[in-house]
């Protein structure tokens, strides 16, 4: 009992570490946080992805650092910004294929500060609708936007 029981915390703890490197793309780079953001929108918009709102985490949670006390930052980021994005004609295709991964619209990004690098996460599109018929769709979006990701940290 006690061999299938530490057998199947094994295979818990690989899936969640599968799944944690297969369902978000990282890049960093050495850039400040506002360079990589900046950056990062001029990419989607110049791929037809128009950001409709953007908000710094970072400075928001920061009239929290008293109250909070140790619980505060405890990563030492030095910012956290997040943008959401759209592209209506790729949402009117996945509309067409999967109505339901119609929860991915709109897309979404975060920009982190560590130790001195921006960091740009994406939750990849694809991850979330391994089961759809919008897959091809979606694997698409992400790749396009990966993209731009990528010519931004250059």
């Amino acid at each position: 009992m006690k061999k299938n029981l530490m057998l199947l915390m094994f295979f818990l703890l690989t899936f969640n570490a599968y799944a944690d490197s297969n369902s978000v793309y990282e890049k960093s780079g050495d850039v400040t946080i506002d360079e990589a953001f900046d950056s990062v929108y001029q990419e989607l918009e110049q791929r037809n992805f128009y950001v409709i709102f953007d908000v710094n985490i970072g400075k928001s949670i920061s009239r929290f650092k008293e109250k909070w006390a140790e619980n505060y930052n405890k990563n030492n980021l030095g910012g956290i910004r997040s943008m959401v994005f759209c592209n209506g004609w790729y949402a009117n295709k996945v509309s067409n294929a999967d109505p339901t991964m119609l929860a991915l619209c709109p897309m979404r990004l975060t920009v982190i500060e560590r130790s001195g690098k921006a960091h740009i996460l994406f939750i990849k599109p694809s991850f979330i609708g391994q089961n759809s018929d919008a897959l091809p769709i979606l694997k698409e979006i992400e790749d396009t936007v990966i993209n731009a990701i990528n010519a931004a940290m250059e």
